[in-house]
């Protein structure tokens, strides 16, 4: 087996291990069923949302909060955090607000979300864009303005001013702080989902969790825990994909 084929099943090794110490624990009596169902359960659960044909809205609804959510925040990252990182001033004016701002947690905004924008699908997109904002915005930021002065000077000795200079020398300079960034932004979009899907929610991953804890079921709720992880790290091994093709053009 090549080295680039063994890493993927290296990886594969813990999520086994973890998967037969849960069976075990479960199995041992440690906790009751209905604190910790062993994997067999949690796996007719799935089949149980997959005949009622459930599973893929709440799937469908997660990922489109998430997706609509992180493209909004990661633009909003990207045009800020470019203003600070290039400017001293807008540095200086905006970035003390911003970073106090960011110390907020996710379920303080919930409140306010309602109270301003109601309980539609407007409050939870934009706290997800809230999440995807502060990763992006803090490390567009610091990238930009820790570029190396010496390519700067080289660019503006090419005749590079203002927006050629920030296209054709700034950015690409950039580039794999923002991949980075960007990863950074959708997985912490994730992370929102769950307290956006808090909001007078009827579908959605994050539905399903707090209704499995509504309802005692513990095979939902670690099967809703499961899905999120598993959507994260598709979309997150997707967008670092496209980012290393982007790094390679």
């Amino acid at each position: 087996m090549t080295r680039r084929a063994l890493k993927p099943a290296i990886g594969v090794i813990l999520p086994v291990l973890l998967l037969v110490g849960w069976h075990l624990v479960a199995s041992a009596g440690i906790y009751s069923a209905a604190q910790l169902p062993p994997p067999g359960e949690v796996v007719t659960a799935l089949g149980e949302l997959l005949r009622r044909g459930e599973l893929w809205h709440h799937l469908a609804i997660s990922t489109q909060r998430v997706l609509i959510g992180f493209a909004a925040g990661s633009l909003l990252g990207l045009a800020l955090g470019g203003l600070v990182g290039l400017s001293r001033t807008a540095n200086a004016a905006i970035s003390p607000t911003v970073q106090a701002i960011r110390a907020v947690p996710s379920l303080a905004w919930v409140p306010l979300l309602l109270l301003w924008l109601g309980i539609g699908e407007t409050p939870k997109i934009v706290l997800v864009a809230i999440g995807a904002f502060f990763p992006v915005y803090t490390t567009v930021s610091a990238a930009l303005a820790h570029i190396d002065p010496h390519l700067v000077e080289v660019g503006r000795a090419y005749g590079r001013r203002g927006l050629p200079l920030l296209g054709t020398v700034l950015f690409p300079a950039a580039t794999p702080a923002i991949l980075s960034g960007l990863r950074l932004g959708l997985a912490q979009g994730w992370l929102f989902l769950v307290a956006a899907e808090l909001i007078a929610s009827s579908m959605g991953l994050g539905f399903l969790l707090i209704d499995s804890q509504n309802t005692g079921r513990t095979d939902v709720m670690l099967l809703a825990i499961i899905l999120l992880a598993v959507l994260g790290k598709l979309s997150d091994t997707l967008l670092g994909f496209v980012s290393q093709r982007a790094a390679q053009v």
